[in-house]
C-alpha cells in the first residue's frame, strides 16, 4: 500500500490500533505462559508481528504475533530441544522456511478451504473467546490468556472452568468488568453515532481507563481487585534488566535432527494457520480486499526470522487481533504497525501503569469481539443455505470449541471433502431410457472424474439389457 493511501486513513488507524494493543498485550504474556517460554518471549512476538510483519505484509487488516495454536508444540520442543536458546533456532529455521515457501507460490493453497469451514472457523473463534474469557471476567483465571484447547494446562476444561466460578467470584474484579462492559456496549451503540469524538475515541480505551481509576480508588477497600488478577508484564529496574529478557539462539545445535524437525513442524502449522487467517480476514474486510498469500508467508518468515534471533516465540497472522482491528474501524496496515510500536514503548516506559489493568476489563473486550464473530444469526443463514454447507460449519465449530483450533478446521475440512465426493457421486450422469425404442442414453457431466466411477459403474450394472 502507498505511503498516501496509508496516511489517509490515520483517523480510523490510530484508534483501532490502541483497541488492538489492549486485545493483544493479554494474549501474548498468556500464550507466552502456556507455551512455558519466558513471558517477555511473546511480547517480541507482538512487536516483530506488527511492526517487522505489518511493513512487509501486503495485508490491509490482519495483525499478527504469537499464536495460540502454536503453544502446545512450542512446550514439548523447549523440552525435548533442550532449552529455549536451542527451540530459538528452530524458530530462525521455520522463518526461513517460509519465505521459501512464499517463493515457490505455497499461498496458493489457502484458496483451497471451502467458506463454510472458514465461517466455522470464524464462529467457532467467538464462541471460545467468550467462553474462555467468562472465568477471567469473574475473576476465576486459573487458565493463560490465549490458550485455545478444550482440555487446559490446570487439569480442568473449558466447561469444567465456568461450572467451577460460583466458587471463584471476586466481586470487585466482576464489578468492574460488568462496568466495562457498559461503557463498551453504549459506546458501540449510541455514542459511537453522536459524534467523531466518539468515534476517534474507542470504546475499549475509556473501559481500560477506567478500570485503571477503579483498581487504584478502591485499594485497601472490600472492592479492591486481586494483584493476580491483574496484568502482569515483567518490570526491569533498569536498561541492564530490560535487555536481559533477549535471548539468542544457540547455533551450536543446529545440527541436532530433532531441530530441523522441529522448525518444518513450526513452519507447516504456522503457514497454514496465516493462509487460513488470511481467508478469514479478507471475508471480514468491509471493503473486500484481497491479501496476496505468497508475499503474506514471506512476511511471516521475515518475522520468525527476527523474533527467533532476538527471543521471541514463532508467531502468525493471529484472527482474534484481526478481528478486533476490523470491528475498530480499522483501514490499513499502519494500525497493526502502530500497535507492535505501542507494545514496545509500553513495556519500555509504563509497565508499571500496565500492571494496574484489570483481566475482566480487558475479557469484557474481548466478550464484545466474541459475540460479533460468533453472531446468531450465522447459524440460520448457513442453515438455509443448504445442508452441504451447514454440516461442516457445524464440524468446524465444534471441533474448535472441544478439541482446539486446528483440530476443528482439518475436522470441517473432512467433512467438506465427502460432501464433495458424495455429491460427485450423485451428479455424475443424467440417465434416460427411451419407452418406445428401448434406446437408453447416459449423459455425462461436464467433468468426469475417477470419483464419478462408482456411479457410473453403478448404472450401467443395473440396465436390463433384451
Amino acid at each position: 500500500m502507498k505511503a498516501k493511501s496509508i496516511l489517509s486513513s490515520v483517523n480510523q488507524d490510530l484508534p483501532a490500533s490502541i483497541v488492538v494493543f489492549f486485545v493483544a498485550l493479554p494474549l501474548c504474556l498468556g500464550i507466552a505462559l502456556a507455551s512455558g517460554a519466558p513471558l517477555f518471549a511473546g511480547i517480541i512476538a507482538g512487536i516483530v508481528g506488527g511492526i517487522v510483519v505489518g511493513a512487509i505484509s501486503g495485508s490491509n487488516l490482519g495483525v499478527s504475533g504469537p499464536a495460540a495454536g502454536l503453544a502446545a508444540i512450542v512446550l514439548t520442543a523447549i523440552g525435548t530441544l533442550g532449552g529455549y536458546q536451542n527451540f530459538l533456532v528452530a524458530v530462525v529455521i521455520a522463518g526461513v522456511l517460509q519465505i521459501v515457501f512464499g517463493l515457490l507460490k505455497a499461498g496458493v493453497i489457502g484458496y483451497y478451504f471451502p467458506s463454510s469451514v472458514i465461517k466455522g472457523m470464524l464462529t467457532g473463534i467467538g464462541i471460545l473467546i467468550i467462553l474462555k474469557q467468562i472465568p477471567h471476567f469473574f475473576g476465576y483465571s486459573s487458565d493463560p490468556e490465549g490458550d485455545d484447547a478444550f482440555l487446559q494446562a490446570n487439569g480442568e476444561n473449558t466447561f469444567s472452568s465456568i461450572f467451577h466460578i460460583s466458587d471463584h467470584i471476586h466481586l470487585g474484579t466482576t464489578l468492574v468488568g460488568f462496568i466495562a462492559l457498559i461503557i463498551l456496549l453504549l459506546w458501540d451503540k449510541v455514542l459511537s453515532k453522536k459524534g467523531k469524538i466518539f468515534q476517534l475515541i474507542q470504546g475499549p480505551l475509556v473501559a481500560v481507563v477506567v478500570g485503571i481509576l477503579y483498581n487504584v480508588f478502591t485499594k485497601g477497600t472490600s472492592l479492591a481487585i486481586d494483584p493476580k488478577l491483574l496484568v502482569e508484564v515483567p518490570i526491569p529496574q533498569n536498561a541492564s534488566d530490560f535487555l536481559g529478557q533477549f535471548s539468542f539462539p544457540n547455533f551450536s545445535a543446529i545440527q541436532n535432527p530433532e531441530i530441523w524437525i522441529t522448525a518444518f513442524t513450526l513452519a507447516l502449522v504456522a503457514s497454514l494457520e496465516t493462509l487460513l487467517s488470511v481467508e478469514a480476514t479478507d471475508k471480514l474486510d468491509p471493503e473486500k480486499n484481497i491479501t496476496p498469500t505468497n508475499r503474506e508467508l514471506i512476511a511471516q518468515g521475515a518475522g520468525n526470522v527476527v523474533s527467533g534471533l532476538i527471543g521471541g516465540l514463532p508467531l502468525t497472522q493471529v484472527i482474534v487481533r484481526s478481528s478486533a482491528n476490523i470491528q475498530s474501524g480499522a483501514k490499513s496496515k499502519l494500525s497493526s504497525i502502530v500497535h507492535g510500536f505501542l507494545l514496545l514503548i509500553s513495556v519500555v516506559t509504563l509497565p508499571s501503569i500496565l500492571n494496574l489493568i484489570p483481566l475482566s476489563v480487558l475479557a469484557a473486550i474481548l466478550l464484545v469481539i466474541g459475540y460479533k464473530l460468533a453472531n446468531p444469526a450465522l447459524f440460520k443463514k448457513m442453515y438455509d443455505i443448504s445442508w452441504q454447507q451447514f454440516v461442516p460449519f457445524i464440524v468446524t465449530i465444534l471441533g474448535i470449541v472441544f478439541i482446539n483450533l486446528l483440530y476443528g478446521i482439518f475436522m470441517g475440512l473432512a467433512v467438506s471433502v465427502f460432501v464433495i465426493l458424495y455429491k460427485s457421486y450423485q451428479n455424475s450422469h443424467f440417465f434416460t431410457r427411451e419407452a418406445r425404442s428401448n434406446q437408453i442414453t447416459i449423459q455425462l457431466a461436464e467433468e468426469v472424474t475417477f470419483f464419478n466411477k462408482g456411479a457410473i459403474l453403478n448404472e450401467l450394472d443395473q440396465i436390463e439389457y433384451p
